[in-house]
């Protein structure tokens, strides 16, 4: 079965966009590349046994394995060795991305308590954008009632878009809920 939003984007989307930008190419039309959830866990340094929650929920969140990211370089400061296990990532691609985008949009964001819409200031220049979770339970799969820590996220959504107006009218045509006025 195909994702929702992917079958969307190919029937209505990706016209609907050419014709708002101006493409004469429809291979030109921005798209979905890949996602990037990254959950990182200062904590980790002191107690290896919080990384296992950590991965645990990441999964549960995307349907995939995370892999553990660990220190590039030691940080006295931080109490981090170089190879110390730090958080945990994931990259969703093609079906995936999609069904995680679509999950995040209708069902997670409306979750945030006082959420206004996410911030329009978050994009990089090169049409991807970067958001910030504070709190991993706004997805349904998670237990709350397993949840011994707070643990918030990144969520990187890469667009095959060549500047930051082009990556927002994509994100705006798949429901993303931009604050008003910002």
């Amino acid at each position: 079965m195909a994702a929702r939003l992917k079958e969307k984007y190919h029937k209505e989307i990706k016209q609907a966009l050419q014709k708002e930008l101006g493409l004469e190419n429809p291979m030109a039309v921005p798209a979905l590349k890949k996602i990037v959830v990254n959950m990182g866990l200062g904590e980790a340094t002191q107690n290896t046994k919080l990384l296992d929650p950590l991965v645990a929920d990441l999964a549960a969140i995307v349907g995939q394995k995370p892999v553990t990211t660990k220190a590039k370089k030691s940080i006295a400061a931080f109490k981090v060795r170089a190879g110390m296990s730090i958080g945990a990532m994931v990259t969703l691609r093609n079906e995936k991305a999609y069904e995680f985008l679509d999950r995040l949009i209708s069902l997670a964001l409306p979750r945030v308590r006082d959420f206004r819409g996410v911030s329009t200031k978050s994009f990089d220049g090169r049409g991807n954008y970067t958001l910030g979770l504070r709190d991993q339970l706004i997805f349904p799969e998670i237990d709350y009632s397993k949840v011994e820590k707070m643990k918030g996220m990144n969520i990187t959504i890469v667009t095959t878009a060549k500047d930051d107006n082009q990556a927002k009218a994509l994100l705006k045509h798949f429901g993303m809920p931009f604050r008003q006025g910002a």
